[in-house]
């Protein structure tokens, strides 16, 4: 038998040249997106339809990564411009992804593995998913307009898991059991509700792969996170990923909440702002809320959503975990109720009762400016907020005493 001194010098490693430094510390996602010739835009949140874009070979058409502060680890977004007429290449991927059409008219062609197609049509504000590694393609039905697309998706935490390429474009394997009916790709789906006490809960989800219009899309009360909200849930082509369309009534806004990285927030109609800010800050960031905008909240960073307008405003949210396969904790926390739990009760919301005083201040003052009157003087003593001197509406941003991240 060899003794330790023996087995330490066998075992003496050859030193291994890596001058710059890039065997660790490797971001796959990050040198593919770079790599694309493509702009990379960074910010809080984009209007997607004024994004620049170039020209994209993997699509043959023009595009652009329109990345976040708040995308955290698993979840992205990139936006498809196909040019009047055209059509893309066909193509097919590992990752999941959610399309939401922000402008113009076309059609999408999907390969079953079968060898059946599927072809829908679809204009602005619909919304669809490709299921998974499924080849399709998109046209442009217009000979005038130009189509844009978003498409929310979790290449990040699939192509730096397997960090191979090929794998994740060039792959044959066959998911047949995420195809859905042939009806999902018409628009048709199904409804579930809640179940009894006995059972798991169901919040409202539609399971799908395409919906033709997020406007006139029939939403349940989801009073939770505020009075008059609407809501609905998406499971689209038997996906990780999670969807999920809310509405504010006229003169309202939506409770404050925080949670996972990642959701990136489509505004689909309706005109107002959105707030976010972290425990502790002494100013909010305020963001621009109307068709075309795109944010995404980081990790645990409060944010709130405030219509100004004179109609209902909506709003579609994409994020990983869905009701069916939540994922993470953090997604099985909401999905059994816990977003919409008060902090005090150790949830990750704050009551109207507890918000910062600045915050329905502001939304008073944004409504002046539009002529819309509030429908919050049930909760709030409307005249008494606006008669606080500005002065003393400064310092740090005031919410209640906090559970931590693991609710």
């Amino acid at each position: 038998m060899a003794s330790t001194d023996q087995l330490v010098q066998s075992n003496d490693p050859t030193p291994v040249p890596d001058p710059d430094n890039k065997k660790f510390l490797v971001d796959p996602y990050a040198d593919w997106s770079g790599g694309e010739g493509i702009p990379v835009h960074f910010d809080y949140g984009h209007d997607l339809l004024a994004l620049e874009t170039a020209a994209w070979d993997r699509y043959d058409a023009r595009g652009c990564f329109a990345h976040t502060v708040g995308m955290g680890d698993f979840m992205a977004n990139y936006v498809i411009e196909v040019l009047p007429g055209k059509k893309t290449r066909p193509v097919k991927h590992l990752y999941e992804a959610f399309f939401y059409v922000l402008s113009g008219y076309g059609s999408t062609t999907v390969w079953l593995p079968n060898g059946e197609t599927r072809t829908f049509e679809w204009g602005p504000k619909a919304l669809f998913a490709i299921p998974l590694n499924c080849e399709y393609q998109f046209h442009n039905g217009s000979g005038q307009e130009t189509v844009r697309l978003s498409c929310t998706n979790d290449a990040p935490l699939t192509i730096n898991l397997y960090h191979n390429l090929d794998f994740v474009f060039a792959n044959n394997f066959a998911f047949e059991d995420r195809l859905g009916g042939s009806r999902y790709f018409e628009g048709d789906g199904a409804l579930y509700t809640y179940g009894g006490a006995s059972v798991r809960k169901v919040q409202n989800v539609w399971e799908t792969n395409f919906v033709h219009d997020l406007t006139g899309f029939k939403l349940y009360e989801f009073e939770g996170r505020g009075k008059g909200s609407l809501n609905v849930n998406f499971v689209l082509a038997d996906g990780t990923m999670h969807s999920h369309v809310s509405q504010m009534p006229v003169g309202r806004y939506k409770k404050a909440h925080r949670h996972a990285a990642g959701t990136h927030v489509h505004a689909v109609d309706g005109e107002g702002y959105s707030l976010m800010w972290y425990e502790g800050d002494s100013e909010f960031k305020e963001i621009p809320w109307r068709h075309g905008f795109m944010y995404t909240p980081p990790f645990w960073m409060y944010h709130q959503h405030f219509n100004t307008c004179d109609q209902p405003a909506r709003y579609v949210a994409c994020s990983l975990g869905s009701r069916r396969y939540p994922f993470i904790s953090l997604r099985r926390k909401s999905a059994e109720g816990g977003g919409a739990t008060s902090v005090k009760d150790g949830g990750r919301q704050i009551e109207y009762e507890d918000q910062d005083p600045r915050v329905h201040r502001k939304f008073l003052e944004e409504l002046q400016k539009t002529g819309v009157p509030s429908a919050m003087g049930d909760v709030f003593d409307e005249p008494a907020i606006l008669a606080i001197p500005k002065e003393q509406l400064t310092g740090v941003i005031q919410t209640p005493i906090l559970a931590g991240p693991a609710t």
